[in-house]
């Protein structure tokens, strides 16, 4: 029997937030048997308590944000990755702003601070749902595809492709939990060249910096827009570097970095089912708008089938 896990004390980060630039301290702490995983922000007067569920994100537009209106947090996809990998079932996650700070990109800080503080074994039984028949999910809009074969552990096959780009055809595998911290939890976010500057038009990524990001360049660089890049990122132009299309002050970690962190992000948007799950998962193509379909889909059917 497997018993339900919260953490030893609570810890805090602070950071800017991915796309508002705005700097927002992040208190987690532990939570009793049976609470969940839960948000709330505490620089409103009217304290609401967002659960983390799928069925409660309002918005999936270059991350996973929770809630709505004045309430809503934004980019809770790698702190929710890192409890998952973690194994961490009940913590309160307090906010004093409305996005979780991107940090290095990763989920490697949020897993750093879970293994510093510690997990500690609560007193009830660990809620699991394992899989016994295979399912298919397909999202059309983003022609993503979900499948799920019955296995008695936790397990992602990952596969992104990014024709006519340097990034291509690339896969990714976690045969369990255990190579979560070592394998999935680094892997930086990543976004390609032409796409920033209409995300910065859209008051996007103001938090985003070579630093944080992998960033992919699919053609060669003029002098007039490596100038206009280091504006942007405020930077002298000579620290930048183009080497096998990635544009950044470091390297990868890994040749397949991109897919890996898409199973990062995947690990944290289905623990949004609201429990862990048992199954061998093999994902297309997978990405927020569509990890939350498949994730709501998978509530409904674990609704039925208890």
């Amino acid at each position: 029997m497997e018993y339900q896990n919260t953490i030893n004390k609570e810890f805090r980060l602070t950071g800017l937030g991915l796309h508002t630039g705005r700097t927002v301290t992040v208190t987690v702490k532990p939570a009793p048997d049976n609470f969940g995983i839960a948000f709330r922000r505490t620089d409103r007067t009217n304290i609401v308590t967002q659960p983390a569920f799928a069925n409660k994100v309002g918005e999936t537009s270059r991350g996973t944000t929770l809630g709505s209106g004045r309430h809503t947090i934004a980019t809770i996809e790698h702190l929710m990755s890192a409890l998952h990998g973690m194994k961490v079932d009940n913590v309160l996650v307090e906010l004093d702003g409305g996005e979780v700070p991107i940090l290095d990109g990763s989920a490697r800080p949020w897993l750093l601070q879970l293994a510093r503080v510690g997990i500690r074994q609560q007193q009830s039984e660990r809620k699991v749902f394992t899989l016994n028949e295979p399912l298919h999910f397909e999202f059309e809009p983003t022609g993503s595809v979900f499948d799920a074969e019955p296995c008695d552990h936790f397990a992602v096959d990952c596969v992104i492709d990014f024709p006519k780009s340097v990034i291509g055809h690339q896969q990714a595998e976690m045969n369990d939990l255990s190579e979560y911290a070592a394998s999935i939890a680094p892997c930086r976010t990543f976004v390609f060249l032409h796409e920033i500057e209409p995300l910065l038009h859209l008051n996007l990524i103001k938090g985003g910096s070579l630093d944080n990001a992998l960033v992919f360049v699919n053609k060669e660089l003029t002098s007039k827009q490596l100038k206009r890049l280091a504006k942007t990122f405020n930077k002298d132009v000579s620290n930048f570097k183009v080497h096998d299309g990635v544009l950044n002050t470091t390297d990868p970690y890994f040749p397949n970095e991109p897919a890996r962190h898409k199973l990062l992000d995947f690990v944290g948007d289905i623990r949004l089912v609201g429990l862990p799950i048992n199954a061998k998962f093999k994902i297309y193509k997978p990405g927020h708008k569509a990890n939350n379909a498949f994730a709501r889909y998978l509530m409904e059917y674990i609704a039925n089938n208890k």
